[in-house]
């Protein structure tokens, strides 16, 4: 029920464990059969390129853990604690990490290997590999430094609408290419199965623990397996704390193996991005409530938040949201999972910014011109005035904001810079 990925600092000891290895092998290999090779430098200055190699990798790896301690605090600081994750895991991190321990360990050790038994000797392979290494240890360190950028406001907004997308892209079908009764039909599927007597309740125990993502292929084969029908009663993104109802399974001819369910169901300490498309919209929507605290006072960059935010509702407006069903290969519901409604996507996406936002002229044109050009590009009618509602709500709370006469009416015109083009009044 918990199958974590590798940990990132597991990198870093893979390197330094394998350049142990090596440091015990290869010069002894080397010494054994090829001690015709040898380099043709000096020991003295063999041993002093080498310490400073060993020394100078050491430096690094501090430089390393600066930069990674100013990536992490600034993304808390600046955007939301919720993108540490994904900055302190970055495996360039690691993977240079890794690499400077190595090249660490393996200078020290042709170091032992160069005079050995006062031959007068320096090993020519040994020697060529440390270089090999602390080229690439130079690559690595370039490729680290210029992560930097991607804390960029631009890059970080980039970043996680590009994962939402993707979310997007896999969970739903687009509208045009199912049936218009095919929602619906899903639905009186899901609705006849659940008529069947509960024949099951698994609930969670243990510690807080996130929901990531369900195995559904998994789950549809045991319930498949026994003529039943799943029902998850936990999401995706929702936190489970002792005692939790997990799921119900209706019909059956036996109870189905739990040990196989928990399995299905994937846990992290933290949400992520998989069969989690309003953790894209949370982090953007943190994002652009952070930049609108007065400690901030970043109207400019909930804007630029807004931009993605709208990109993944048009998308979601013409996607099969309700698709929290899964077939056998009969075309038999077999399993039941919840899922976010429309309304559920845009309260999440506009509500905060607009509590927050509502006496920024900037914010509050960025956010009509949303849900106008939202509203425009929708073609499913119940979807286009649950849009048109939250636009009248916009244009209330205006109405009713600290702002004068003139700012309601700057705030009251569509604007996709926020500040800087009109395109349109309300009432003309």
């Amino acid at each position: 029920m918990n199958p974590l990925s590798i940990p990132p600092w597991f990198i870093p000891m893979l390197y330094m464990s394998v350049t142990a290895i090596c440091g015990l092998v290869l010069p002894r290999l080397e010494q054994e059969y090829l001690v015709a090779y040898s380099h043709g430098m000096s020991v003295a200055s063999a041993q002093a390129t080498l310490s400073a190699v060993a020394s100078g990798m050491m430096a690094l790896t501090g430089i390393v853990f600066a930069l990674a301690f100013v990536m992490v605090q600034f993304s808390a600081i600046a955007y939301s604690p919720r993108l540490v994750t994904w900055f302190g895991r970055d495996p360039v991190l690691f993977h240079a990490l890794g690499l400077f321990i190595a090249t660490f360990f393996y200078a020290i050790a042709t170091l032992a290997w160069v005079d050995r038994g006062g031959n007068g000797t320096v090993p020519l392979f040994s020697v060529l590999l440390v270089t090999v290494l602390l080229i690439l240890s130079m690559i690595v360190f370039a490729r680290l430094v210029q992560r930097l950028n991607d804390i960029q406001i631009s890059n970080v907004l980039y970043f996680v609408g590009q994962q939402g997308r993707e979310v997007i892209r896999a969970m739903f079908p687009r509208l045009d290419t199912v049936g218009d009764a095919a929602p619906e039909l899903w639905q009186t599927a899901a609705e006849s199965a659940q008529q069947r007597p509960v024949t099951q309740i698994l609930r969670y125990s243990g510690d807080p623990w996130t929901v990531t993502q369900f195995h559904l292929d998994a789950l549809v084969r045991q319930a498949q397996a026994e003529d039943a029908v799943i029902v998850m009663e936990c999401a995706v993104g929702d936190t489970l704390v002792e005692d939790t109802l997990l799921l119900r399974v209706y019909g059956g001819q036996q109870p189905l193996p739990e040990a196989p369910l928990r399995r299905a169901i994937h846990l992290a300490r933290e949400r992520t991005f998989e069969q989690d498309p309003q953790y894209p919209l949370r982090l953007l929507v943190d994002i652009a409530i952070k930049a609108l605290s007065p400690a901030i006072n970043d109207p400019t960059t909930a804007v630029q938040a807004l931009d993605q935010i709208e990109d993944l509702l048009r998308r979601l407006g013409r996607r099969v949201l309700n698709a929290g069903y899964v077939t056998d290969d009969q075309g038999v519901v077999r399993l039941i999972f919840p899922t976010p409604t429309w309304e559920d996507y845009l309260a999440l996406a506009f509500d905060e910014i607009r509590q927050y936002g509502v006496s920024s002229v900037q914010v509050i044109r960025r956010l009509r011109s949303a849900l106008v050009g939202l509203a425009e590009s929708l073609t499913d009618i119940s979807r286009k005035a649950v849009v048109e509602r939250y636009l009248h709500h916009l244009n209330l709370m205006v109405e009713h904001s600290i702002l004068d006469a003139e700012d309601r009416v700057m705030a009251l015109q569509e604007d996709r810079q926020g500040l800087g083009l009109s395109r349109r009044r309300t009432g003309k």
